[in-house]
C-alpha cells in the first residue's frame, strides 16, 4: 500500500516522500517499512511501541491513533511530523 512520508523521514527513503510497504495492522506495516528502510521505525514508534508525540498516522485521511489497526491494500497512510522551534 501507499505510505506518504515527511521530509525528516525521506532520509531513510533515499529521499522518497511516497514509498510501498504491506502489513495487515500498522504495527506490521511498519516493521515491513523498517524492514526495507532500517532505523525508519524507531523514528515513529518509541520504546513502548507507542507513537512518539510529535508523529501523527492517518490512515485514509483519519487519524489513527493505534498501531493495532487494520489495514487493507487499497489503503494509504500518512505519517506527519509535527513542526517546532520558534
Amino acid at each position: 500500500m501507499k505510505v506518504v512520508l515527511p521530509t525528516p523521514l525521506a532520509e531513510y527513503t533515499a529521499h522518497r516522500r511516497e514509498v510501498q510497504a504491506s502489513g495487515a495492522t500498522l504495527a506490521l506495516l511498519l516493521a515491513d517499512l523498517d524492514r526495507r528502510y532500517p532505523g525508519i521505525r524507531f523514528r515513529i514508534v518509541d520504546e513502548q511501541d507507542a507513537i512518539r508525540p510529535h508523529i501523527k498516522i492517518f490512515v485514509n485521511r483519519v487519524q489513527e491513533p493505534d498501531l493495532a489497526r487494520r489495514l487493507q491494500p487499497a489503503d494509504e497512510v500518512l505519517v506527519v511530523a509535527a513542526l517546532s522551534g520558534g
